[in-house]
């Protein structure tokens, strides 16, 4: 049977807070989830959602595009890469990440359905 279900982004199914810089606004329809991470200047996520997750690295895997800001991501091998407006990015789980400059850095992420969920 065809179906469709909508769920507006702005008025998301959950917020997720992060330590102390931004918020990770969470939609879910059937089994896909869509994240909008607003990843205020001064995030780190080893800072602000290592505390949550409990693990060494952020072990998601993250796929989605970048609208606005700037941040940089270390994987544990020690590669970087710069992330701005207009990037699409796959970022395999082993990584850490923080804001570069004094602007806000927004993602919309797939990979999110146990992102910086309280375990």
């Amino acid at each position: 049977m065809a179906s469709i279900e909508t769920q507006n982004i702005s008025s998301p199914h959950e917020t997720r807070p992060f330590h102390a810089h931004g918020h990770m606004d969470v939609v879910t329809l059937g089994d896909f989830t869509l994240g909008k991470g607003t990843f205020e200047p001064g995030w780190r996520w080893s800072e602000d959602v290592k505390p949550i997750a409990g693990t060494d690295s952020c072990q998601a895997r993250h796929t989605g595009v970048c609208v606005a800001g700037t941040m940089t991501v270390r994987m544990d091998d020690g590669t970087e890469q710069s992330i701005g407006a207009g990037d699409v990015v796959l970022i395999e789980p082993g990584h850490d990440a923080w804001v570069d400059g004094d602007e806000a850095c927004v993602l919309y992420d797939t990979g999110v359905a146990a992102y910086a969920k309280p375990q």
